[in-house]
């Protein structure tokens, strides 16, 4: 299994914004605009580990600035850092006035994904090698957001010891 190269984990996916995509803002719903990230992040990380994949968790999603009615919406990602059979993929969404051709980062996102087989087991993926100065500096500081991952993960699991798996009514 030899490593790859970041960039051969590139998926980009573009669509405009039309009115029905929007809230009461004129703005993209952010609901829409997670699915999205889901999405193309997810085909990043299957290309890279050529196996089925299934989201483990989407660390954050900062909404930077809005994206409005007749604009693009532009989602770039790639994975950034691997463990054994994990990876961690950054999506960049930039808004684009497409009469002046404007470009804003509009939101950032980090998810990280796990490979599996047909029976859901975890399979290894391949290390990822990075060249630009951006798949430097994400790739360099992925070890912060996993160690933060973990913390996230034992709290998550202790806050859902203590919710009660009663039905509402009861």
């Amino acid at each position: 299994m030899r490593d790859s190269k970041i960039k051969e984990t590139l998926a980009v996916k573009v669509s405009h914004v039309f009115p029905p995509d929007t809230n009461n803002h004129g703005t993209l719903f952010g609901g829409k605009l997670m699915s999205y990230i889901d999405d193309i992040a997810s085909v990043s990380a299957m290309r890279h580990a050529r196996s089925l994949v299934v989201t483990a968790s989407t660390d954050s999603v900062d909404f930077l600035a809005p994206i409005r009615t007749n604009q693009s919406v532009c989602l770039e990602s790639f994975v950034t850092w691997t463990g054994t059979s994990s990876m961690e993929v950054f999506v960049k969404v930039l808004a684009e006035n497409l009469i002046t051709g404007e470009r804003t980062i509009a939101a950032t996102a980090f998810l990280t994904f796990v490979a599996v087989d047909e029976d859901g087991q975890s399979v290894p993926v391949r290390k990822v090698i990075p060249e630009t100065e951006e798949e430097k500096h994400l790739h360099e500081t992925a070890k912060i957001r996993v160690e933060e991952r973990k913390k996230r993960r034992k709290a998550s699991k202790e806050l859902a010891s203590f919710i009660p798996m009663k039905k509402p009514w009861e």
